[in-house]
């Protein structure tokens, strides 16, 4: 029994296939998902969200939104979801830089709270870029 997996993002769908597993990064840690998993719908944070099949795999950063699991369908719909291909390594070393130098400054908790999320973010698009460039 194939798994059918969609991950949406407010700017696109993302991505949309068969797949033997693929492993999301929920608020409280990795969900491994395979065929005929049990229902459930959950957060989720912010990761590397990992697509298996046929013996490859391919990452996508996810941020935010929700995953809906079905015995033969994964729905993804993530505020971002980007292709590792598609991330900027010196793009995202610049952020990471921006957002740590703002988080000195920051007193009030709501912008603390959105730059403590754009380092997030920042540093596993830095992850995942220096990744892909070390495995060529």
């Amino acid at each position: 029994m194939p798994l059918q997996l969609e991950i949406v993002s407010p700017e696109r769908r993302a991505y949309a296939d068969e797949v033997d597993m693929v492993i999301v990064p929920g608020i409280d840690g990795q969900l491994g998902i395979l065929p005929r998993h049990t229902r459930l719908i959950s957060a989720l944070g912010i990761g590397e969200l990992r697509i298996k099949k046929a013996g490859t795999e391919q990452v996508l950063l996810i941020s935010g939104g929700f995953v809906e699991v079905r015995p033969d369908k994964v729905i993804v719909m993530a505020d971002l979801a980007e292709h590792s291909d598609e991330i900027d390594e010196a793009k995202a070393i610049e952020a990471r830089k921006k957002a740590e130098a703002e988080l000195d400054e920051v007193h009030d908790p709501m912008d603390m709270t959105r730059v403590r999320a754009a380092l997030q973010t920042a540093l596993m698009r830095e992850r995942i870029a220096t990744r892909r460039r070390s495995r060529g």
